[in-house]
């Protein structure tokens, strides 16, 4: 009997829900630390890092305004003193992708939020432009990829499988007509949004305007599921990921988020949300942004923000001496540092709320200041699968973290796809055209 595709989902789901390492929710026991480093070993020589945002392509705009004929992507530490922040290193090379077990990387083709869409989908094409140039330059180490066979094979062969992903769905100009052709440059996500709203879907971090997705929203939805483009929910609003919930016939990623159980942020995946994920099928790509992942670092945020404005009413008139005041606070109360048990302990939470098919990796490298203590770049990822295996996760768990899980979810979308293409483009115009008489 031949089924429909969303029949066929619901058995995936369904067969997930009832396998063995589904129900492995219980607290493991922790192991020593020479077990541990073995397992990470092994677990990442069998399924390596499979990253599902890395903003090193953001990097070659702002250092290089894209320009890299003459760029070494070979070793990006030359000539600086330290990693990231001011004047520092870019995260990522390929020197530390190798170090850091990395097989797969989603690069982010991500441009500013612009109200003007055209610019942002002339800068956006820019960005694919560029990193399938960086691709082309390093054929010795790096591999374009569009599927999940094309992922595996790179990864068999030794090679960083790359793709892209756009960051923002106002990049695609309200227009489901730019969508499809940004699938067929190679892009094969969408982070529905980024900080800010857009036309028809509200944001984690803006002031709701929508409540979730618009009616042209959800057929953007409906339409990359049909095309076979992966739907990223990180950076919307919970209304936002409830609403893309309810249409997708495949399963979501979020490719750089946390748990909001864990800490707060908006940014994070509430639990009512990661609850949902089993049916769907989806994957949270665990991110190492500092801000996200640790609430003692929001909380510093708060009081410094605080300070600030207590210190401007304090000396009004007088900024050389609220600046003073400020540096004076700051040396006072240091900025907390994030930890690699930080990143393991959001994924615990997600592996105990929705269960260990539902966990991925998407560390935000080169799109953040700088990483954990530990995982202050891409080389830092045994570091934190050594973390997972002290706490007792197995190598097969630790597998489906690395990479399985996230080619599990590629394989279920072109599934999909595969299954409806004979259907038509959704042709949804976002303000229908005025009627003529």
């Amino acid at each position: 009997m031949q089924l429909s595709a969303p029949s066929c989902l619901a058995i995936a789901a369904a067969l997930l829900l009832a396998s063995p390492l589904a129900a492995q929710t219980a607290k493991p026991a922790r192991v020593d630390d020479a077990t541990a480093a073995a397992i990470a070993e092994a677990a990442l020589e069998a399924a390596p890092v499979f990253d599902g945002h890395n903003d090193a392509p953001g990097q070659l705009r702002q250092r290089y305004a894209n320009q890299i004929n003459a760029f070494d992507f070979t070793d990006t530490l030359a000539g600086h003193d330290h990693v990231g922040g001011e004047g520092g290193a870019m995260h990522t090379d390929l020197t530390r992708l190798k170090k850091g077990k990395v097989g797969a990387q989603f690069w982010s083709v991500y441009v500013p939020h612009n109200a003007n869409e055209a610019a942002a989908i002339q800068q956006t094409i820019e960005q694919i432009d560029v990193t399938k140039r960086l691709i082309a330059r390093n054929p010795d180490t790096m591999r374009y990829a569009l599927t999940a066979d094309q992922v595996e094979t790179a990864m068999r062969e030794g090679k960083v499988a790359s793709l892209l992903g756009m960051e923002g769905g106002y990049s695609i100009g309200s227009s489901l007509a730019v969508l499809r052709q940004f699938y067929a440059m190679g892009a094969r996500y969408m982070t529905l949004t980024h900080n800010s709203n857009i036309p028809w879907a509200d944001a984690a971090t803006d002031a709701p305007k929508h409540g979730g997705l618009t009616p042209f929203g959800m057929d953007v939805v409906r339409e990359m599921n049909r095309i076979g483009m992966l739907v990223d929910l990180s950076h919307v609003s919970e209304a936002t990921m409830m609403d893309a919930l309810d249409v997708a016939k495949a399963p979501v990623i979020f490719s750089h988020s946390g748990a909001r159980g864990v800490t707060p942020h908006p940014r994070n995946v509430p639990d009512a949300v990661l609850a949902r994920l089993p049916e769907n099928g989806g994957v949270v790509m665990v991110v190492a942004l500092p801000r996200f992942i640790d609430e003692d670092i929001r909380q510093w945020d708060a009081k410094r923000a605080g300070e600030l404005a207590r210190l401007r009413v304090v000396h009004l008139g007088n900024p050389d001496a609220a600046a003073k005041a400020m540096d004076a606070w700051l040396a006072a109360n240091p900025e907390p540092k994030a930890a690699i048990a930080d990143v393991a302990d959001h994924i615990m939470h997600i592996r105990a709320v929705a269960g260990i098919e539902h966990i991925g990796i998407g560390g935000d490298y080169d799109g953040m200041p700088i990483g954990p203590a530990g995982m202050e770049d891409v080389s830092g990822y045994p570091a934190l699968f050594t973390e997972l295996a002290r706490r007792g996760l197995s190598q097969a768990e630790l597998e489906l973290i690395a990479s399985r899980n996230i080619l599990r979810v590629m394989r279920a979308a072109e599934a999909y796809a595969a299954s409806v293409a004979g259907e038509p483009p959704i042709e949804t115009l976002i303000t229908p055209p005025a009627k003529t008489e």
